[in-house]
């Protein structure tokens, strides 16, 4: 506890410290992929988790439900079918302010919605290529209804599933235009502070230590606590640590070891949260380089102990897959061809011009992987298993946030990392994973396969379920024989806790609704 208030003296002060810490909460994890916290730029897994409190997106799912969409600032919607366009009519909650003070208006939403598409963050192309939304298609009718026009050739549902990611998080035009810079639409001041309507506001980002949220006055949807404290803890023995010293009250990624630790104290809490995030690899087939041939990534996939990584490694904090569509997705494909088989990868490897072997960087983060398992031990499994199979892999660790870095710039060979949709729909996985032009996973390892895009298309437009699903079975059959990924396991989110936290719930895409936590008497 001593620990905890020392957390809370740097953020607070100590006289305001000493009567915070029932009030305050303090979320331990490893945050080391947060670059921003611009809604409209974020698209990271903590980017996503914070910015999802500091502001509010026109629809919403709640709780563990990612199948029903429900009113956000928008009371009600609706989805005509017009001569040329779908269009989508929002009815704004009248009454609405941001942290500063401003009335939220269909303007901002306007200007939410064209600042998406003018900055072209890594998430743009949810608006610009799955939802084809253009500039000027989101127009004030009035102060307090908003319309969207979107051509037929795109899924209206798919968009209001878009709109529930932080890249629909309505910002407060007046206070961004105030702090934009030449015409960089805030993007700089945004990294680092908020200018929402959601149940918190952003205090301070001290970056690689810790960001500090205070309940937002004007908030519609009111908090319980008066702050949250998002403490960054890469290393999983001291995340455990903290958790049983009182230093912080939850404690996201422990490791299968601490889980098993702490499951029998009644001090504490242990929650498995389900998740729609793949761990993969993901090899860079840019011309010139080995994994350019089939033969090569195919070597990669046989040599992969998949059962021994999942059940042993992983203890069970994961679900074996080796397609591109998370289970619990329509789209989902059980099949899992690729067995051990290190025989099979060196003759490949002889096959494709390497009858030695071959030797590779395995870009990989210092951080904590999916189920709870440092990346690196992650690293050093596969680095053994592909030994045996004549590959050499050169295991290079840095932080997330460079990883990430490095692997958008397509400056890897091999990289390590997760993904999760954007929104709990099979396009999700499937544009970004598939279709090159989306300036996604397959761009960022330079896959381009127009069959796959094609299929992709095609299904994300579907409207059918049986037939939609017909389509993801042909295109998850094709990415694993012929696309540039090595599906690993499906995790599940190990996250201990206070038995003090009340009101903890993380759905499958990730998001926790801070306002709903309190923590009871000691």
């Amino acid at each position: 506890m001593k620990r905890a208030l020392a957390t809370l003296v740097l953020a607070l002060g100590l006289g305001v410290a000493q009567d915070a810490r029932q009030t305050t909460l303090i979320y331990g994890g490893d945050w080391s992929d947060l670059i921003t916290l611009d809604p409209q730029v974020s698209y990271e897994f903590s980017g996503g988790l914070i910015t999802d409190n500091l502001y509010e997106t026109l629809v919403r799912f709640e709780g563990t439900d990612l199948s029903t969409l429900k009113p956000g600032l928008a009371e009600s919607w609706k989805v005509d079918r017009g001569a040329n366009a779908w269009i989508i009519t929002f009815n704004l909650r009248k009454g609405v302010k941001f942290s500063s003070g401003n009335e939220l208006t269909a303007k901002d939403v306007v200007y939410t919605f064209e600042r998406a598409l003018a900055l072209k963050g890594p998430g743009s192309f949810l608006f610009t290529d799955i939802a084809a939304l253009g500039p000027g298609a989101t127009k004030a009718v009035s102060d307090y209804v908003v319309q969207v026009s979107l051509p037929k050739t795109s899924s209206p549902g798919t968009f209001l599933s878009i709109l529930t990611f932080n890249i629909g998080g309505i910002v407060d035009s007046a206070e961004v235009q105030k702090n934009a810079k030449g015409g960089d639409y805030g993007k700089e001041w945004l990294t680092d502070h908020s200018a929402g309507s959601g149940p918190f506001r952003l205090v301070r980002w001290d970056r690689g230590s810790q960001v500090l949220l205070e309940a937002n006055p004007n908030a519609r949807l009111k908090p319980k606590l008066q702050r949250i404290i998002m403490r960054e803890i890469k290393e999983a023995t001291v995340l455990r640590t903290a958790l049983e010293s009182g230093e912080i009250d939850i404690a996201e990624g422990l490791t299968p070891e601490a889980v098993r630790a702490l499951s029998g104290n009644p001090r504490f809490k242990i929650v498995k949260a389900d998740s729609l995030r793949l761990n993969y690899l993901g090899m860079n087939v840019k011309e010139g380089s080995p994994f350019a041939n089939p033969k090569v990534r195919e070597a990669v996939r046989w040599a992969i102990n998949q059962d021994e990584l999942v059940n042993g490694l992983v203890q069970g904090n994961g679900t074996k897959i080796q397609t591109i569509i998370p289970k619990g997705l329509l789209g989902y494909n059980p099949a899992t061809p690729y067995k051990f088989d290190p025989a099979r990868a060196k003759k490949l490897l002889a096959e494709a011009g390497y009858p030695g072997g071959l030797e590779f960087e395995l870009l990989v983060s210092t951080g904590i992987c999916g189920g709870g398992v440092p990346c690196a031990d992650i690293a050093a499994k596969l680095q053994s298993d592909f030994a045996k199979a004549g590959l050499k892999a050169n295991v290079k660790a840095i932080a997330n946030a460079e990883v990430l870095r490095t692997y958008r710039a397509q400056n890897h060979q091999v990289v390590l990392v997760g993904w999760s949709p954007d929104f709990p729909d099979p396009d999700g996985n499937a544009t970004p994973m598939a279709d090159y032009n989306a300036k996604s996973l397959a761009w960022r390892n330079s896959w381009n396969n127009p069959t796959a895009a094609k299929l992709a298309n095609q299904a994300s437009l579907e409207t059918e379920a049986s037939k939609r699903a017909a389509l993801y079975k042909l295109l998850t059959e094709l990415v694993l024989r012929e696309g540039p990924y090595a599906i690993l396991y499906q995790p599940a989110v190990p996250i201990g806790m206070s038995a003090q936290v009340q009101g903890f719930v993380r759905s499958a895409i990730g998001t926790v609704r801070f306002e709903n936590l309190s923590k009871s008497q000691p």
